[in-house]
């Protein structure tokens, strides 16, 4: 049975991962330091893989956990802009430092594959569009910035060092596990969480910024073909649904789903925050045969009776 690892397995995207890997009959070793993840998120496989708690930043960690794994999933990490922005040595800290130490014990222990999840931020706010991986990035918050970092070292590690890497960028990723308790909640579990609870949505500037939304199992499918595919190490991709999707007509859709009827509330934008993002996934569809099956309406009607589900169980919402 092939081992094999994902860092932040406890998260939203990582614990979706690990199910994947556990359905596929690999050996799932799973390292977290729970700061954003839960151990909850893994309760229906537990008992089918190794949960480690720890952080990617501790290099003799990462070396007993990679030891004998042939690929690595590196998904751990301190996301959000508002975060970075308040604390960008924390972001500079788990994402850089953090990402540097995972493939440093990678190399050391022989293991075959490291996949990155970066993020679509790395473009910056006057990305052309549809934004193409070749584009020169203009990352405009720390965490953009520690982001387009770690696609660096990935290149320099396969580079200099042969050790296969490919690096994801992340195109707004929402489904089942995205905390909307989190103080920085994504967008869509923010407005489930405030319509479930009778009160308006909160928008950031007027609604027209636009985004490409990513359905989880998208994401997933991504992340399981980087592992296989052929000749596409040092490469960087684009993980995303090739549609663009305005907040304001996502309040819309929510509050169809849900049959709630609360005009939403308009707030400053958020520093570093990106007006229009719409990916060109060309290359991850001919280099790892990509083929997304969710558009942003349909991933809502898959997500939104978790979020029925989880408020359910959690009544008090602040």
């Amino acid at each position: 049975m092939t081992l094999v690892v994902v860092t932040g397995g406890a998260g939203f995207i990582g614990s979706h991962l690990a199910t994947k890997l556990v359905e596929q009959g690999f050996e799932v070793r799973v390292l977290d330091n729970l700061m954003t993840g839960r151990e909850d998120n893994l309760r229906h496989i537990r008992s089918q893989l190794t949960f480690i708690r720890g952080s990617v930043e501790d290099g003799d960690l990462c070396c007993r956990v990679f030891d004998g794994a042939r690929y690595v999933w590196h998904l751990a990490a301190l996301g959000s802009v508002p975060r970075s922005l308040r604390d960008p040595l924390a972001s500079n800290s788990a994402n850089v430092t953090g990402t540097l130490s995972v493939l440093w014990a990678a190399r050391q222990m022989g293991v075959e594959r490291v996949v990155f999840s970066s993020s679509s931020s790395v473009y910056g706010p006057h990305a052309e569009l549809p934004q193409k991986t070749e584009a020169k990035p203009r990352p405009a918050s720390p965490y953009a910035v520690t982001k387009l970092a770690g696609e660096h070292y990935l290149r320099v590690f396969y580079e200099v060092f042969g050790l296969e890497t490919v690096s994801l960028r992340f195109f707004n990723v929402f489904g089942a596990r995205q905390d909307p308790n989190s103080p920085y909640a994504a967008v869509i579990p923010s407005f489930t969480r405030a319509l479930l609870a009778g009160q308006p949505g909160q928008i950031e500037g007027d609604g027209t910024q636009s985004r490409d939304f990513t359905y989880v199992a998208d994401c997933i499918q991504a992340c399981y073909k980087a592992m296989i595919a052929p000749g596409v190490a040092g490469n960087v991709y684009n993980v995303a649904c090739g549609q663009t999707c305005s907040v304001l007509d996502l309040y819309g859709y929510i509050s169809k789903i849900l049959d709630v009827s609360i005009d939403a509330v308009h707030v400053e934008p958020r520093p570093g925050d990106v007006k229009r993002s719409l990916a060109d996934i060309s290359n991850t569809v001919a280099d790892l045969k990509y083929e997304p099956q969710y558009t942003v309406e349909s991933g809502l009607k898959e997500a939104i009776p978790w979020y029925l589900e989880f408020f359910k169980k959690r009544p008090k919402v602040h």
